[in-house]
C-alpha cells in the first residue's frame, strides 16, 4: 500500500491496565472496517491504526468501546502537554486512594499485634460497622479496578482489574459472612480479612502511582522535541517586525531570528549569517555555519547572529513535525518478542482465574482445617500475585525509552521491528559514495612549480564543464585569496576517455590523463608516471596538466574520506560485524578507499540495480544484513536488507526505503543505532525474564506450596505488595536505557 492509499489514525486509549487489554483493544481496532494494522501500547496508552482511505475515526473508537475501554483521537503535539497534565492528575488521585485505604487500613493491622479490637463473634455489630467503613473506603480508594472487573464481565472477558476485584471483594463478603452468620464458618476459620482487602489495594494503589511517575520519564524524548520549537515568531509583515503565535505562521512568511532565539519553522536564509546550534536535531555537537541561500530547520537555535529566512514549511510540514511522528509511531510499534508477549498475556488473567478456583477446591479437600480460611486466603493471594502488569510493560516500556534515546541522537527508528532486528545483525555493507566518503569531489593535491597558477588555469579550462570533477577544480579555486575571476576558455573541447583542452590567454591548454599527453606528443617523465601510480593508489582521480605542449604538473581529484569513517568502521568491526562496502566505482579505486578505511571485502563496478543482488548474496551465505546508504541507486538494496540505515543528508526516496534514518551524515550514527538496539533488547529481555521469574514461582507460593515443607502460607498483603512492587521494577530497569552513553563517546553507561 502506498501513501497515497493509506491512512493512519492515532488514539488515546482509556482503562487499560495490564497486557490483557492490549490484547482485546487491538483484535477490536484490528477487526474494524479498513484496519491493516492496529499496535496498542500499554506504555502511554496509545493506539496506532494504519489502514486504507475508507478508515473512519467514528468506527474505531466504537470498536474500542464495544470491549470495554473509551477512546478519542489524537489530534497532534499539542495534546502532550494536556496529556502530562492528565498524567499529574491522575498521579495526585492514585495517591490519595492510597492514603485514605492505607489509613484506614493501619488500625486493622496494628490490632493484629496489639489485640485491642474484641473478637468478631463477641462483638458482631462493631465489626459489622467495621465492614461497612471497609467497604465505603474500598469503593473510594477501589472504584476503578470494581468498574473495570465489570465492563470486563459485561464484555465477556477478564483482566487484572477482574482479580484485583474478585480477591478483595471475596475477602470482603467472607469477613461480613462470619459477622452476620458466623455460626455457617468453623470456629477455627471465623478470622475477618477487611484488613487485607484494603491494604491490597492501597498497596495496588500504591505501586500504579509509581509506575505512573516513572513512566514519565519515558516519555522524555518526545516531550524535548516538542518543546524545542517556540510558541512565537518575529515575522516581518507590512515593513514592520512583529510577534505571532507560531499556529499562524505560513509559508512564505519572511522571519527575523536573533542571537540566542529558536528558529521557529523551516525555511531558506535570506540574508544575514550566523552559526546555528542543530544538536538536538542530529546529535552534532557542532554548530553550522548559515549564510544567504542554506535552508534552517525549526526548533533549532540560532547562536550569534541575526538574520532573516523565508519559512517553506509549517506545523505539522516541518522537519521536527516529521520527526516527533515518527518517533511516536515507532513507540506505539511493537517488535516481534513483544507481539508473543502479548499473545501469552491475552490467556493469562483466564488461566489464573481457573488456578485459584483448583487451589481452592485442593485446599477445601486435602488442606487442613480451617479449611474454608485457607481455601480462601491461598486462592485470594493467587489472584493478586498474578496480575501480568509487569509482564504487559516489559516489551513497551524499554521500547519507548530506547526509540526516544536513539532520537537524541540524531538516529530515527520507524518500527520497533527495525530496533530489535538491528540488535541481530552480522553483517553491515556500506555504499561507498556519500557514505565512507564526503560525496562531494575535491582537489586533494597539485603537484607542480607554480601550483596557484596550474589551478587558475586548470579552472578556466574547465569552467564550462559539469563534470563533477570539473566542478571540484573551480570551486578549489574559488576558494584561493585574491581575485576570483577566471580567465576565459576558447575552443573548449571534451576529448572522450582522455580529458579536455581549449585555449586560455592564448595558450594551449590540455587537462587530463597520459593517453592524452601522449596524443599530443607530451613527455611525461619516470618521476611524474610513479606520482600518478601513488596517487591512484590511494583511490584519487589525477590529471597531468600541459601548456603550449610543456607539461606543468599533476592536479588530482578523490571524493574525500568522511573525518570519522575509519573510527566507526573499526567500531563495528570490534562489535563482531562483518563490513563490506559496495560500489559502482572502479575496482582500483573502491580498494584503494576501502584499505583507507580498514574493509577488507568490496564489491565494486557494481550497477544500481544489482546493489540489492549483492545484499541477497551475503543474507543467502546466513548473514543478517544492514545496508547503510544515501541515494536514489541504493533504495532497493535499503529495501532488501534486514535493517536498512539512511544517511539523513540523503534523497527522500533512500529515507523513505530504510528503517532507520541518520540525521547525520556520520557512519558513528550506525554503531550508536546497533548499540542501543541490542542495549534496549537486553533491557527487554531482564524486564522479561523478572517478570516470568517473578510469576513463575509467585503463583506456587501463593497457592501455597510451601505450606507442605515450612507451615507458611503467602499473606494476600504482601502478595499486593509484590504485585504493584513488579510493575516499578520493570519500569525504573526501563529507565537505566536512559542513562545510556555511545562507545565512542565515553565509557560506562550501558545497560
Amino acid at each position: 500500500m502506498t501513501k497515497a492509499d493509506s491512512a493512519q489514525v492515532r488514539l488515546n486509549i482509556e482503562g487499560m491496565r495490564c497486557a490483557g487489554c492490549v490484547s482485546k483493544v487491538e483484535g477490536a481496532l484490528a477487526a474494524a472496517p479498513g484496519v491493516q494494522q492496529a499496535s496498542v501500547n500499554l506504555v502511554d496508552r496509545t493506539a496506532a491504526v494504519r489502514g486504507d482511505t475508507s478508515l473512519d475515526v467514528t468506527d474505531l473508537v466504537s470498536a474500542v468501546q464495544a470491549v470495554g475501554y473509551d477512546a478519542s483521537p489524537i489530534l497532534g503535539a499539542e495534546n502532550v502537554a494536556d496529556k502530562q497534565n492528565e498524567e499529574a492528575a491522575h498521579f495526585r488521585s492514585l495517591m490519595r486512594r492510597f492514603a485514605v485505604a492505607a489509613l484506614v487500613g493501619l488500625p486493622l493491622i496494628a490490632d493484629m499485634f496489639l489485640h485491642y479490637l474484641p473478637e468478631i463473634t463477641a462483638a458482631p455489630l462493631l465489626w459489622l460497622a467495621i465492614g461497612i467503613i471497609i467497604l465505603v473506603t474500598m469503593i473510594y480508594a477501589g472504584r476503578h479496578f470494581y468498574v473495570g472487573a465489570w465492563r470486563a464481565f459485561i464484555h465477556h472477558s477478564a483482566t487484572m482489574d477482574t482479580l484485583i476485584a474478585t480477591g478483595t471483594g471475596t475477602a470482603w463478603l467472607y469477613s461480613m459472612l462470619i459477622c452476620i452468620a458466623p455460626g455457617l464458618v468453623p470456629e477455627a476459620a471465623r478470622h475477618p480479612y477487611f484488613d487485607a482487602s484494603l491494604i491490597i489495594i492501597a498497596l495496588i494503589n500504591l505501586g500504579q502511582a509509581l509506575e505512573v511517575r516513572a513512566r514519565g520519564k519515558t516519555s522524555e524524548a518526545i516531550r524535548r522535541l516538542i518543546g524545542l520549537q517556540p510558541a512565537t515568531a518575529r515575522v516581518v509583515r507590512e515593513g514592520q517586525e512583529i510577534d505571532v503565535p507560531i499556529a499562524e505562521v505560513v509559508a512564505g512568511d519572511v522571519i527575523r531570528v536573533r542571537p540566542g532565539e529558536k528558529i521557529p519553522v523551516d525555511g531558506d536564509v535570506l540574508e544575514g549569517e550566523s552559526r546555528v546550534d542543530e544538536s538536538m536535531l542530529t546529535g552534532e555537537p557542532m554548530a553550522v555555519q548559515k549564510k544567504s541561500g542554506d535552508s534552517v530547520v525549526g526548533g533549532t537555535i540560532n547562536e550569534t547572529g541575526s538574520f532573516l529566512y523565508r519559512s517553506t514549511h509549517v506545523g505539522a510540514d516541518t522537519v521536527l513535525a516529521h520527526i516527533i511522528e515518527m518517533v511516536k509511531n515507532a513507540q506505539a510499534s511493537k517488535p516481534r518478542i513483544g507481539r508473543i508477549v502479548d499473545k501469552v498475556a491475552g490467556v493469562f488473567v483466564p488461566t489464573v482465574l481457573i488456578l485459584a478456583v483448583l487451589t481452592a477446591l485442593v485446599w477445601l479437600n486435602f488442606g487442613p482445617e480451617p479449611r474454608i480460611s485457607f481455601a480462601l486466603v491461598a486462592a485470594m493471594t493467587v489472584l493478586i500475585i498474578a496480575c501480568p502488569c509487569a509482564l504487559g510493560l516489559a516489551t513497551p516500556i524499554s521500547l519507548v525509552v530506547g526509540v526516544g534515546k536513539a532520537a537524541e541522537f540524531g538516529i530515527l527508528i520507524r518500527r520497533g521491528e527495525a530496533l530489535e532486528r538491528a540488535s541481530k545483525l552480522t553483517a553491515i555493507v556500506l555504499d561507498k559514495t556519500g557514505t565512507v566518503t564526503e560525496g562531494r569531489p575535491a582537489v586533494t593535491d597539485i603537484i607542480g612549480e607554480d601550483g596557484d597558477a596550474m589551478l587558475r588555469l586548470a579552472a578556466a579550462l574547465e569552467a564550462g564543464s559539469e563534470h563533477p570533477l570539473a566542478a571540484a577544480i573551480v570551486a578549489k579555486a574559488g576558494d584561493m585569496p585574491g581575485d576570483k575571476k577566471l580567465a576565459a576558455c576558447k575552443g573548449f573541447e571534451a576529448i572522450s576517455g582522455q580529458g579536455v583542452g581549449g585555449r586560455v590567454d592564448g595558450h594551449k591548454i590540455l587537462l587530463g590523463n597520459s593517453a592524452l599527453m601522449a596524443a599530443h606528443k607530451i613527455a611525461v617523465d619516470a618521476d611524474r608516471g610513479e606520482q600518478l601510480t601513488a596517487l591512484a593508489a590511494q583511490g584519487k582521480t589525477p590529471m597531468l596538466l600541459a601548456s603550449d605542449g610543456k607539461l606543468l604538473g599533476i592536479i588530482a581529484v578523490a571524493d574525500p574520506i568522511k573525518d570519522d569513517s575509519r573510527a566507526a568502521i573499526a567500531r563495528m568491526q570490534a562489535m563482531g560485524l562483518k563490513v563490506v562496502m559496495l560500489t559502482g566505482d572502479n575496482r582500483s579505486t573502491a580498494e584503494a578507499v576501502a584499505a583507507q578505511v580498514g574493509i577488507a571485502e568490496v564489491f565494486a563496478e557494481v550497477m544500481p540495480e544489482h546493489k540489492d543482488a549483492k545484499v541477497a548474496e551475503l543474507q543467502a551465505a546466513g548473514e543478517v544484513v544492514g545496508m547503510v546508504g544515501d541515494g536514489i541507486n541504493d533504495a532497493p538494496a535499503l529495501s532488501r536488507a534486514d535493517v536498512g540505515f539512511a544517511i539523513g543528508a540523503g534523497t527522500d526516496v533512500a529515507i523513505e526505503s530504510a528503517d532507520i534514518t541518520l540525521m547525520r551524515s556520520s557512519l558513528d550514527g550506525v554503531v550508536t543505532a546497533i548499540e542501543i538496539s541490542r542495549a534496549t533488547l537486553r533491557n527487554i529481555k531482564q524486564n522479561l525474564f523478572g517478570a516470568f521469574v517473578y510469576n513463575s514461582l509467585g503463583i506456587p507460593v501463593a497457592a501455597g506450596l510451601l505450606f507442605p515443607f515450612f507451615g507458611l502460607m503467602l499473606n494476600p498483603m504482601l502478595a499486593g505488595a509484590a504485585m504493584a512492587m513488579s510493575s516499578v521494577t520493570v519500569v525504573s530497569n526501563a529507565n537505566r536505557l536512559r542513562l545510556f552513553i555511545p562507545s565512542g563517546q565515553a565509557s560506562g553507561g550501558k545497560s
